[in-house]
């Protein structure tokens, strides 16, 4: 097993993966690893769908359009879940608060399930697996997604995890300066600008150079391109269909 350091900082996406299973104590250890995610107040507003029928995967990649979804051994669905509090509270005869109407109950189910995400990686990572979270399983279809799994109301779906054994090793992809990510004690004053300029013509040079395919993109115009495709997308009529009806 991988040491902490490495777990963390080689982590890379990993998009191709050999047609092999990944055994039963790694997944176990994953398994340990979701379930002892911290969470706000404990609550474990959460639940993961563990994907690894082959026909269902096809099935999920028509639907998302991400290839590795079907030639990982196992895709992870983590879902925000308020299902299970209702269902306790319905049996216990408390009243439960329309909590899921909140942006906080929407955020604190988002935040619940991204660290979900996070510790299930990190465990794949340390066994020497390939991953690749997949944000397109919340935006791609989600009434589809939904009804193919099965989720109950007050359930939606936050993103996806590819997990398999890899077959490749991708460059390590450049990520933003410390001094851009880490602020002390208050939010930086100057301008960022230079080394955010510095930074785009190193992403743009990674992209020209990198292994395998390349490109002329840099970071900024990339990036905003990713937010013109996103202005499309009817989150929030999706949230509501799911029961979760943001008022405040």
């Amino acid at each position: 097993m991988k040491d902490i350091k490495a777990t963390l900082l080689d982590r890379r996406s990993v998009r191709r993966y050999e047609r092999e299973s990944i055994s039963e104590e790694d997944m176990n250890f994953i398994y340990d690893a979701i379930c002892n995610t911290p969470t706000s107040y404990n609550g474990q507003q959460f639940s993961v769908i563990d994907v690894y029928d082959q026909p269902l995967k096809e099935r999920m990649y028509e639907l998302i359009g991400q290839k590795q979804i079907k030639t990982c051994s196992h895709f992870l669905i983590f879902c925000a879940d308020y299902n299970k509090i209702t269902k306790i509270s319905e049996a216990k005869l408390i009243d439960l608060p329309d909590f899921q109407h909140t942006a906080d109950g929407v955020i604190v189910g988002v935040v619940d399930a991204t660290l979900a995400m996070m510790n299930a990686l990190e465990a794949a990572e340390a066994c020497g697996l390939g991953t690749c979270p997949i944000g397109y399983a919340r935006t791609a279809a989600p009434e589809a997604l939904s009804r193919l799994l099965k989720l109950p109301p007050k359930v939606f779906v936050v993103c996806g995890l590819a997990i398999g054994v890899p077959r490749e090793c991708p460059d390590l992809k450049p990520k933003q300066p410390r001094s851009l990510v880490i602020h002390p004690n208050a939010y930086r004053q100057d301008s960022l600008v230079p080394e955010l300029l510095e930074y785009d013509d190193h992403i743009k040079e990674y992209n020209a150079t990198r292994s395998g395919d390349k490109t002329d993109n840099d970071w900024a115009s990339h990036i905003v391109d990713y937010y013109q495709e996103a202005m499309s997308y009817c989150t929030l009529d999706a949230l509501r269909r799911r029961g979760f009806d943001v008022k405040r």
